[in-house]
């Protein structure tokens, strides 16, 4: 450990070093070292990097790697649903306080529905999953809290079992993703993560740098393009637009079989910044008229209720094929899921793949749910295990 201690202050010296002396000339930006866009670059890879040298020197007795290119978690010790769980404890708690040894009357369906409020739920499926649950109380006869456990789990799997998909890429080739979401959504992380994902099938997969704006987004998607060893598309300075648009152009005199397009974060709630995504989609279409073939709605699972106000703008500028819902390890609630799942209800349930398009007004699915930051911590939504790690199930 000692040893450890002294190479990852040496490792953290030499960056803090490369700093000061870029820092040093300041009269002009930075010139004859490094022109000001790459000084964020690597002012941003510093970041990173302090990141995990600091995380690295309690968990582990080997030299850490640059956080960009940290390796694989090799740790099977903790499965994905135990991380899934631990992630989602707040609300397993306290649901599951509530659902005890106790007697069934209205208090106990009154605290209920706080809990269910508290975790992102939101008033209509709350009120939705309360009227049900009442119900079948009624309807069973049931007298204990702990009866209801079941079919509050029965409930929640119900209203998510249509959002649930799998994950086909074919009809086109190549098939043509598009990504958005607000800033600090995760859509850059998660693309790196997709593409691993996609290459365990056997595909071939190439990266659009369409984040022109975001200071460093070009070189973070070049290093998930070098860590999974695929092409990244990218032109400094260029319109977003016609960067994807060449990337198709490029996939298809490659023979690639899947484009993954990156895109600028914006609020939903800037109709011009939204104008700027259709005028994406639009000049997509112009490379391969059904394309994009997918277009994926990358939302924090921290931001709550606003995650659902995002969906729903989101979907009205573009008409969303899919959702992923990301750091889930953090203080995320998870009932957002059934929030969105609610906003649906009544809409025809798409056929269970996402191999391209969907039929107007059709349930969007949740394609992804992340829970950590390594490739492995991305996995297709799966409604059963979800409300059995959000209601403390094993």
């Amino acid at each position: 450990m000692r040893k450890h201690r002294a190479w990852c202050a040496r490792r953290a010296c030499g960056w803090f070093s490369l700093a000061q002396c870029c820092r040093s000339v300041c009269c002009q930006p930075f010139a004859g070292i490094l022109p000001a866009s790459q000084y964020q670059a690597l002012v941003y890879c510093i970041l990173i990097e302090f990141s995990y040298l600091t995380r690295s020197i309690e968990q582990s007795d080997s030299a850490p790697m640059l956080g960009l290119f940290k390796s694989p978690s090799n740790d099977t010790s903790t499965s994905w649903f135990a991380r899934l769980k631990t992630g989602l404890k707040n609300t397993g708690s306290r649901l599951g306080s509530l659902l005890v040894a106790r007697k069934i009357d209205e208090a106990l369906f009154e605290e209920l529905e706080s809990a269910l409020l508290a975790a992102d739920t939101g008033v209509a499926a709350s009120a939705e999953l309360l009227r049900k649950l009442r119900d079948r109380a009624s309807r069973k006869k049931l007298v204990a809290a702990q009866e209801l456990k079941a079919e509050l789990h029965e409930l929640l799997v119900e209203a998510l079992a249509p959002l649930q998909t799998t994950m086909e890429f074919h009809g086109a080739r190549p098939f043509v993703i598009m990504l958005a979401g607000v800033n600090g959504a995760g859509k850059t992380t998660s693309i790196g993560k997709i593409a691993h994902l996609i290459q365990a099938q056997g595909l071939s997969v190439m990266l659009a740098a369409g984040d022109t704006f975001r200071a460093a987004a070009r070189e973070q998607l070049a290093a998930w393009g070098e860590r999974n060893r695929v092409s990244v598309i990218s032109q400094p300075g260029a319109d977003a637009a016609s960067v994807i648009f060449d990337a198709v152009q490029s996939a298809r005199s490659k023979n690639i079989d899947v484009v993954i397009a990156d895109t600028a974060g914006r609020l939903h709630t800037q109709s011009h910044l939204m104008e700027e995504l259709k005028k994406i989609k639009r000049v997509i279409a112009k490379a391969d008229p059904l394309a994009p073939h997918a277009i994926w709605l990358v939302l924090d699972a921290n931001t709550g209720q606003n995650a659902l106000s995002q969906f729903k703008a989101f979907n009205d500028a573009l008409g969303l094929t899919g959702l992923i819902l990301t750091k889930l390890d953090g203080t995320a609630k998870g009932g957002v899921l059934t929030a969105i799942a609610q906003a649906q209800a009544g809409a025809p349930q798409k056929q269970a793949s996402i191999s391209g398009g969907r039929a107007a007004n059709a349930v969007v699915p949740v394609v992804f749910i992340g829970v950590g930051e390594t490739m492995e911590d991305l996995r297709p939504f799966n409604a059963n295990e979800f409300v059995s790690a959000l209601l403390d199930q094993d």
